[in-house]
C-alpha cells in the first residue's frame, strides 16, 4: 500500500545483495512510496547477488562502488545526481563485513590486517560517504542518512567477534556526523539496531540460528523481520521524522527492554 511517504524524494541504496537483504526490502518498499534511487554494491558483492533483477524491478539504475574507496564514492555520488536530476533526500548504508570471523579467527586470535579492513567496510565506510556527501554538497536540507547496526554494539554477543566493535564505531560515527548535518543542513543521522535477521550476510555468524530463536523468545514482538525493518527505515526516510537525529534506533520486538522472559525462564525450570 502506497501513502507517498517519499514521492518526489531521491536516494543512493547501499547493500542490497539478494532478496533476503535488508536493503533489498528497503528499496520495493521505497519505489512503493514514490522514490527514485540509485542501487550500489561493491563489484565483487554485485557478483555474488542478484541486483539486476532488484534494479529491473525498481526501474532504478546501478552504479558499483567500493564503499572504502573515497574516489569511488565521489564518482558514485555526483553520477547519482546526474540520473536522479538533483540532490539526495536520502541514503541507506547497510554494509558491514568481518575477514575475522569469515576466516574463523576468535575475537581473542584476531588477525589486525583483517580487523582494519573489517573496520573500513563496516563503519569507516559510513564516514567516507557522508565526508563525500558534505564536501559534494550533495544533501538536500532535511534529508535522512541512515546505517544499519546490532545491539552486540552495547552488549556483549561472545561470537559476533569484532562486528561488536565496528558497530560501536558505527554508531558513534552517526551521532558525531549528525551533528554537524544537522547543524549546517538540517540532514538527520540515526543507526536501526535490528534483530538478528536471517539474511546472507547475518547468517554467516557463528551461532546465528541461537542468536535468532533466544532474541525470539526474549522479544514481547519477536523478531522484527526485513520486510518491518524496510517500512521502519521508509518512515526515517519521509518527512514524519525530522526532528529524530543522532540516534540509535532499536527495531527489535523490544528485545533491548526486555530482562527475561517466560518462554527463556521455562527452559530452566524443566
Amino acid at each position: 500500500m502506497s501513502n507517498n511517504l517519499l514521492k518526489g524524494k531521491r536516494g543512493i541504496i547501499f547493500g542490497a545483495l539478494d532478496s533476503k537483504s535488508i536493503a533489498w526490502k528497503v528499496a520495493e518498499h521505497c519505489k512503493v512510496q514514490g522514490a527514485e534511487f540509485v542501487l550500489t554494491n561493491a563489484p565483487i558483492a554485485m557478483r555474488m547477488g542478484t541486483i539486476n533483477e532488484l534494479a529491473e524491478k525498481t526501474n532504478s539504475t546501478i552504479i558499483p562502488a567500493d564503499a572504502t574507496s573515497v574516489e569511488d564514492i565521489y564518482n558514485l555520488i555526483t553520477k547519482s545526481m546526474e540520473i536522479l536530476g538533483g540532490k539526495i533526500d536520502f541514503i541507506l548504508h547497510s554494509i558491514g563485513m568481518s575477514v575475522n570471523v569469515r576466516k574463523g579467527r576468535h575475537y581473542t586470535d584476531q588477525n589486525y590486517d583483517f580487523t582494519v579492513k573489517g573496520l573500513d567496510v563496516s563503519a569507516m565506510s559510513f564516514h567516507k560517504v557522508m565526508q563525500s556527501a558534505w564536501k559534494l554538497e550533495a544533501m538536500n536540507d532535511y534529508g535522512s542518512i541512515l546505517a544499519l547496526s546490532y545491539i552486540a554494539a552495547q552488549r556483549t554477543f561472545p561470537d559476533y567477534n569484532d562486528m561488536a566493535d565496528n558497530k560501536s564505531f558505527l554508531e558513534s560515527i552517526a551521532r558525531s556526523f549528525g551533528y554537524h548535518f544537522g547543524k549546517r543542513n538540517k540532514v538527520r543521522v540515526n543507526t536501526i539496531s535490528q534483530s538478528p535477521t536471517i539474511t546472507t550476510a547475518g547468517s554467516g555468524v557463528k551461532g546465528f540460528d541461537g542468536f535468532f530463536k533466544y532474541a525470539e523468545q526474549i522479544s514481547p514482538l519477536g523478531n522484527a523481520s526485513a520486510d518491518d525493518c524496510a517500512k521502519y527505515c521508509v518512515s526515517l526516510f519521509s518527512d514524519l521524522t525530522q526532528s529524530v537525529t543522532m540516534q540509535n534506533l532499536f527495531h527489535d520486538g523490544g528485545f533491548s527492554n526486555t530482562g527475561v522472559s517466560e518462554e527463556v525462564l521455562e527452559n530452566f525450570l524443566k
